[in-house]
């Protein structure tokens, strides 16, 4: 096997080769390998392994210690480089390959997270940069990664997977992967494991309760009226949760007053837990405006008929159906 490094800036491949290494038992007569090479400015001397070229093996990297000191404390920029290969006169091809640690930074427990703007834009380099990156953060004594691939870059994601990461959770446009490199258990937070919902409890000096009868619902729960209810939005305070709902579900103007009960279930959707608190509202405003979406009907309701379920005696007259 030939083996023949190339400056980038070269106009001519034959005038620029560098490098020739003829050997049965190297790594560089296996295709499994990918080999990177570290150039100087005049392209007279290489650093790495054989004390003249480092390469990066497909199931691990393997650098001399005078070639990890030149790399950076934290990080190390991407460089090109070039290697053409000639087996046994079957041809040659010629590679480019991008080598280096993804930028990144240091969290608080000793980990790493990934800078997800600034991947290599050719999906080629991102394996072999994944396993530089890896050795050099294990060696640097790093603990937890945090690679988050945006879904514009989901063809990373088996790339990730197969170096060992895995999954630690997903949103609409991105996919979080994790890596632990100490041995041991992973010590890395899991999941979130809750869903926090709330509902509110609307009442007047009237002692009338706002109550809704939604549109989509099991048979089991037929003609059923409740109080409006919801799931808080990401960074939304429990209260501001609740008089949102009800703005939404009905129109109705609404203050905090006080959390007045909570229960917490567990195994509900995709085996999550969930936290739900029913907080008292003030009415601001009168006037009942059914959200067409999620709800068939909205009225007030007596509280001595709400707590005793007789729905039936309130009058027809004074609830606002949804037209």
């Amino acid at each position: 096997m030939e083996l023949k490094f190339l400056d980038s800036k070269s106009s001519s491949l034959s005038e620029k080769a560098a490098l020739v290494a003829r050997t049965k038992s190297s790594p560089f007569s296996s295709f499994e390998h990918s080999v990177g090479v570290k150039f100087s400015q005049e392209f007279s001397s290489c650093r790495g392994v054989f004390t003249k070229a480092s390469y990066l093996s497909s199931k691990g990297t393997f650098m001399p210690k005078r070639a990890i000191s030149s790399v950076d404390k934290e990080k190390t920029a991407a460089e090109n480089y070039f290697y053409q290969i000639s087996t046994n006169g079957a041809g040659s091809s010629l590679f480019s390959r991008n080598v280096g640690v993804f930028d990144a930074c240091d969290d608080e427990y000793g980990g790493v997270v990934v800078d997800p703007d600034r991947l290599p834009v050719n999906p080629d380099a991102f394996a072999p940069m994944l396993q530089f990156s890896l050795s050099h953060w294990k060696m640097k004594g790093k603990k937890g990664i945090w690679l988050k691939l945006p879904l514009e870059r989901s063809e990373l994601v088996p790339v990730a997977v197969k170096e060992g990461f895995e999954y630690h959770h997903a949103e609409r446009g991105y996919v979080m992967l994790t890596y632990w490199i100490p041995e041991g258990p992973c010590m890395l937070p899991s999941n979130a494991t809750h869903q926090v919902g709330v509902g509110g409890f609307v009442i007047n000096d009237k002692n009338e309760v706002l109550v809704v009868q939604e549109k989509f619902y099991a048979p089991s729960f037929a003609d059923l009226w409740k109080i409006p209810t919801g799931f808080i939005l990401e960074s939304e305070e429990i209260y501001t949760g609740a008089v949102r709902e009800v703005k939404e579900e009905t129109g109705v103007d609404t203050e905090f007053v006080e959390v007045i009960a909570f229960r917490h279930a567990h195994n509900l959707d995709f085996d999550k837990s969930d936290l739900f608190f029913v907080c008292m509202l003030k009415p601001l405003s009168a006037q009942i405006k059914v959200d067409n979406l999620e709800i068939q009907a909205a009225k007030k309701l007596w509280l001595i008929c709400l707590m005793h379920h007789q729905y039936s005696d309130w009058p027809e007259g004074d609830s606002l159906q949804s037209q």
